[in-house]
Formats: structure tokens, sequence, C-alpha cells
């Protein structure tokens, strides 16, 4: 039985009129604070399908201290702003916790849209480290890219390629009180102080070439059971469908993520 849950948000987008900047202005900034919900919508394991207000894609979700790698590939989609007005933002990463934990280690993609103009880039965030765009990759349209997270003697390793143009990023940190309890690979409608932002049009994501290694498995999503859960993004007010998830590929090894609404 699905439920709406929203993750521990990896993107905290902060917006202000003035330390930061206006809605008006091309660009969006983050903070490290992740969203909290009450402990009543930590999800079960054993749930196959859920919804989320954030969220859509695929989690493993597995005992603390145990997830040690994620690795999952997407072609970046061309983002269409649907308002000239409001704030919309879409981001495509691949990380370790935050679906059941308030630690996040992730990297990915974002498009946002601030007076109906789309910008790209790159980030990573490993909290309570602050999320950091990443200058070393020009994010463009159709271009391809691989990453992944990778926990071993004490440090998280984040690594993104552009595998379009040979452009990669690699850093290591350790990350204070890392719960290491889950995998995801994920589309996401990022939130500002005023709330879950808008999900601009960006068609649809296919993730591809998934896989995670815990203490106990190394596979694809499909080989972690009813331990992998299904996400689907949906409006707090009105339930409304914003991102549909499909199935898993025969292989197992990834699925597609369909923009549907705005959301709020």
């Amino acid at each position: 039985m699905s439920r709406k849950l929203l993750p521990v948000l990896g993107l905290f987008v902060l917006v202000s009129l003035f330390a930061l900047p206006s809605l008006v202005v091309p660009s969006i900034s983050f903070s490290s604070a992740p969203m909290v919900r009450s402990p009543s919508t930590t999800l079960s394991p054993s749930a196959s399908t859920t919804t989320s207000l954030n969220w859509g894609g695929y989690a493993v979700s597995e005992p603390a201290g145990s997830v040690n790698s994620v690795v999952g590939s997407w072609k970046q989609p061309r983002v269409t702003c649907t308002s000239k007005t409001a704030l919309q933002a879409a981001a495509f990463w691949v990380g370790i916790d935050g679906f059941t934990s308030s630690t996040v280690e992730q990297t990915g993609t974002i498009a946002e849209c601030t007076g109906g103009l789309v910008t790209y880039s790159a980030w990573y965030e490993m909290y309570p480290n602050p999320l950091t765009t990443i200058s070393a990759i020009t994010v463009h349209p159709g271009n391809s890219f691989t990453a992944s997270v990778t926990y071993a003697s004490g440090l998280f390793t984040v690594k993104i390629s552009d595998t379009t143009t040979g452009k990669s990023f690699t850093l290591s940190l350790a990350v204070s009180g890392a719960s290491r309890s889950s995998a995801e690979w994920i589309a996401e409608a990022p939130s500002s102080i005023f709330g879950i932002v808008q999900l601009p049009n960006f068609g649809r994501v296919t993730f591809t070439n998934c896989q995670t290694s815990t203490t106990s498995n190394t596979g694809t999503i499909k080989s972690f059971g009813s331990a992998a859960v299904s996400i689907n993004i949906v409006s707090e007010a009105s339930a409304k469908l914003m991102a549909q998830t499909s199935a898993l590929n025969s292989a197992g090894s990834g699925f597609s993520v369909a923009w549907k609404s705005v959301g709020p």
C-alpha cells in the first residue's frame, strides 16, 4: 500500500530577497539543511511502491551501515520552463542515504527555471557540508552522465562524468554520522523556503546501469527484491501525479521517470 512520503531532501533550495538571489534571477542557492518529516512518514522497507512529494525513481532500503556504493547513468533531459514567474527546478541524481536517514551523499545534474529561463549545472552534496556546484562540468541537454557514490575506509567518494564530453569530477570526504542505509536513483522537485517548487517539463529521464553494493549483496535494483522501492511524485494538496516512475527493465537495472505536471 502506497502512502505519501517526503524523503530527506538532499537539495534544499534557499531563495530570499536580500543576501540570496530573488525569484526573478536565473539562479538558485542551496543549503545543506535537509527537510525533516515526522517519524510516521518513514517508509517500511517491505513496501514496493510509494508516493513522495519531491522524489521520483527508485530506492533500495537496507540496514544501517551496509550500503557501500551506488552507480547509475542518465541522459540530461531538455527542460521546458512552463512559467515566466514561478521558480521551477528538476534535479537528477544518484546517492547514498536520505531515504530513511538524515544524512545524504549525492551527485547529479539540475535544471533551474527562473523568469522562464533555464540553466543547467552539475553538483554534489555530502551533508552536513553545503551543496556545491561543479564548475568543471558544463551540463547540456542530450549529454550523457554517469555518477557514483562510494564508501570505503571512512570516506565517501562522489564521481560524476559527462561521458559525451569526457569531463569528470571526483571528490572524497568524510561524513559525520552517515547512516549508509539506502541507495537511490532519483528525479527530484527541489524546495525553496516557500515549499516544494514547481517541476518544469523535463519530458522523460531514463536511468540505466543502476547498481548498488551492500555488505550482503551486489547487483541491480531488481536483485534487492522487496528492499527496492518505486517512487512516484505527487502534489501535497491534491495528490496530483507530478512524475511517474516506470517498472524496471528486464535486466532490473534501468527505468524511466516521466513528467506529468508542475505540481504545487
